[in-house]
């Protein structure tokens, strides 16, 4: 396949373009005129389940990681209307899902638990007897 045929998201992953659907409509953003009459507004579509450029393990971080951005057909949909022009928003929604698809399957670091330094608490505790002296002080002498 040549690079026309495909979207590379990362050195390992590449998409073929035929997986992609999109969807135009009248956009609300720039375009004076032409606003009401040419639609420049540029849906993007990716229907994640029947992909067959990604693996299993692919599909499921995808799923995890961009679930708040998938119907519940599992289809992504990027939307882009910021241009005056179909091409440029087709352009600008293409090169938003390879941003996110990346990001979505780069692999995370995992996270270290570190304990809390003793000074820490030190400091705390102290500012605390502070602040009570400082609030002791305003109070009127108790006469014994």
């Amino acid at each position: 396949m040549g690079p026309e045929t495909e979207l590379t998201i990362n050195p390992g992953v590449s998409l073929r373009r035929d997986e992609l659907r999109f969807a135009t409509s009248r956009s609300s953003g720039p375009g004076g005129q032409n606003v009401n009459k040419v639609e420049t507004r540029v849906t993007l579509l990716f229907d994640l389940e029947a992909s067959g450029s990604l693996s299993t393990d692919e599909k499921e971080l995808l799923r995890e990681r961009l679930a708040t951005r998938l119907t519940r057909a599992g289809i992504l949909r990027v939307v882009s209307q910021r241009h005056r022009t179909q091409a440029a928003n087709r352009k600008a929604a293409e090169e938003r899902f390879i941003e996110l698809v990346r990001d979505a399957l780069a692999q995370r670091k995992p996270r270290r638990r570190t304990r809390k330094p003793a000074r820490v608490d030190r400091e705390r505790l102290e500012g605390k007897r502070q602040r009570s002296q400082i609030k002791d002080a305003r109070r009127k002498p108790q006469l014994d």
